[in-house]
């Protein structure tokens, strides 16, 4: 059973519907005992960090969320479910994450001129080696919106990077835990085979 995360901030449908288009059903939920169930949990999410946090807190998923991933099952966060994966962001103040990985969210540097949310489409690349790209060249484009990014620790865990203004890891990947600042629902025939990849991993 596929699983997506409901915590009231994220394109939720999007996702579920991606899914089903690869032919795959997903149960959106938001009741803690149906994510313990999950075979694979995926953890979408748009907007603010730390009201993310608040309300994964008050619907008592945070819980759920680091089970599922301690037990080493799949897991794929997607873009603000990139970022809480961390331990900290600095987006609007200095919030605690879920503190799987080790690290920090921070924003783009405005001294780089550039626009920010970083807006739109791009590349990713990657060494190929993280089975959520196999069949994915490097160099592929994928739909980003986002004004902070992930600064992990170890950067054994880069899946992909991605250069807007400086270079910026894109995606995560530690074991069966995969996760992209990027939308792979809104990435077209690239993000569907990443979906179909994580759907269909053992």
């Amino acid at each position: 059973m596929i699983v997506i995360v409901d915590y009231g901030m994220g394109n939720l449908r999007s996702v579920q519907k991606a899914l089903e288009k690869l032919g795959h059903q997903a149960t959106i939920t938001s009741d803690p005992s149906l994510v313990r169930q999950a075979e694979k949990l995926i953890l979408p999410g748009v907007g603010a960090f730390g009201d993310a946090m608040e309300r994964l807190r008050h619907a008592q998923l945070v819980a759920p969320i680091r089970q599922h991933i301690e037990a080493g099952k799949p897991f794929l966060g997607i873009c603000l479910g990139l970022q809480l994966l961390f331990e900290r962001s600095y987006e609007g103040g200095v919030h605690e994450g879920l503190g799987v990985l080790a690290g920090e969210v921070v924003r783009f540097d405005p001294a780089l001129g550039l626009k920010v949310p970083h807006m739109g489409w791009n590349r990713i690349v990657h060494d190929g080696r993280c089975p959520l790209f196999a069949g994915v060249p490097s160099g592929s484009y994928v739909y980003f919106v986002h004004s902070y990014y992930p600064r992990p620790i170890d950067r054994n865990i880069i899946a992909a990077e991605t250069d807007y203004g400086n270079w910026f890891c894109s995606a995560v990947w530690r074991g069966l835990l995969f996760a992209t600042q990027f939308h792979p629902e809104k990435s077209q025939s690239v993000g569907l085979r990443m979906l179909q990849n994580f759907a269909t991993i053992a």
